[in-house]
């Protein structure tokens, strides 16, 4: 009986789960960036640990139970969550360079994301292009579809942060992140309007306006980040130096989104669990709320490096309050659900 609930775990894992470590993983930085030295570092060591356990589980699922991966990847509602995977692999690359400043661990976190990218990338995509039985807009895109953007630009921050030390390689290092950086605004540009269009002109009930639709904000957020991460690093690389202008006016334009953004989604979450009086339960896809809020606390703060506007600074030194208590109610849900399905196995009987 034990084995078949553990079983049963696995093999209906969330395909979005590595969303706990992309925002862990920004939180920590956060964390870091505002001299709250302690918190970083835990929530390094935690984020290891849980990289290592969800990929410990993902391979697990692969190998016993492909089919139900399989209908994920080309499912148009789970397989955007497949992203997430790249994103935590970047991100967490990112985390450990900026806490500890060794580079050897984020470079190889680097080029595992760049493969995962491409494979994630290529396969949803086209498994969605050529599917036959196609779901209707309504039913078919959520914000998840986002992360393909969020991912993108992981793999630019990262990319960038690592370009100083590649010496030969540093132009082209940077060269690939800053077409990464401009293919990911242009996803987002693409997948928002649609999604706009959803939230603005379909039915959006209770059921399906989930937490993922924080990466409305959060992929934008995540933009303002490679594009501010790429401005600090301009004197690498004569380009950088000349599209500056551009790149400071086009990272501000995204910020100015992303802060558009955070009133009305509040103010949906009220009407969803206030007003309609929706449970409140944890749901593993309130790590893809969590992201957005410690993403856009580590923008604002590179923003305002970036633009040299020091007024910017006011508002992570209290944000970053905000991403830290959606991190512990996450984290608070995630140890109950653990510790309901550990209390099943106890209950249940032993298999003879």
């Amino acid at each position: 009986m034990r084995r078949h609930i553990l079983e049963r775990e696995i093999a209906t894992l969330f395909p979005g789960y590595f969303a706990l470590v992309m925002g862990t993983g920004i939180v920590g930085v956060a964390a870091f960036l505002l001299e709250m030295d302690g918190i970083a570092w835990a929530l390094l060591v935690f984020n290891v640990g849980s990289y290592g356990i969800l990929w410990l589980l993902t391979i697990i699922r692969l190998l016993w139970f492909f089919p139900l991966l399989l209908e994920d990847v080309v499912d148009h509602s789970r397989g955007p969550g497949y992203f997430t995977i790249v994103a935590a692999t970047c991100v967490l690359g990112s985390q450990i360079l900026i806490t500890t400043a060794h580079s050897s661990a984020p470079y190889f976190l680097w080029m595992f994301g760049i493969v995962l990218w491409a494979v994630v990338m290529y396969t949803f995509f086209t498994a969605v292009v050529v599917r036959e039985n196609k779901p209707s807009l309504e039913a078919g895109i959520n914000g998840a579809w986002l992360i393909a953007a969020v991912a993108t630009q992981s793999v630019s921050v990262l990319g960038t942060l690592l370009a100083p030390a590649l010496e030969s390689a540093r132009e082209a290092a940077l060269l690939f992140a800053l077409c990464m950086y401009l293919l990911g605004a242009s996803l987002y540009l693409t997948i928002i309007t649609l999604i706009f269009y959803r939230f603005t002109f379909l039915e959006l009930t209770m059921e399906r306006l989930t937490p993922p639709y924080w990466i409305n904000m959060g992929a934008v957020a995540i933009t303002t980040l490679a594009g501010s991460t790429l401005i600090l690093h301009a004197a690498e690389w004569n380009l950088l130096v000349e599209i500056t202008p551009f790149l400071k006016g086009f990272t501000l334009f995204f910020w100015s989104i992303a802060t558009w953004w955070i009133p009305l989604l509040l103010i949906l979450g009220v009407w969803r669990h206030v007003y309609k009086r929706y449970p409140l339960r944890y749901d593993p896809q309130y790590w893809g709320m969590v992201f957005p809020l410690g993403m856009y606390t580590v923008c604002t703060i590179r923003l305002a490096q970036a633009l040299e506007v020091d007024l910017l600074l006011h508002i992570p030194r209290y944000f970053v309050y905000v991403a830290l208590a959606a991190w512990l109610g996450a984290f608070v849900g995630l140890v109950g659900r653990m510790a309901s399905i550990l209390m099943d196995r106890s209950t249940a009987p032993e298999e003879v």
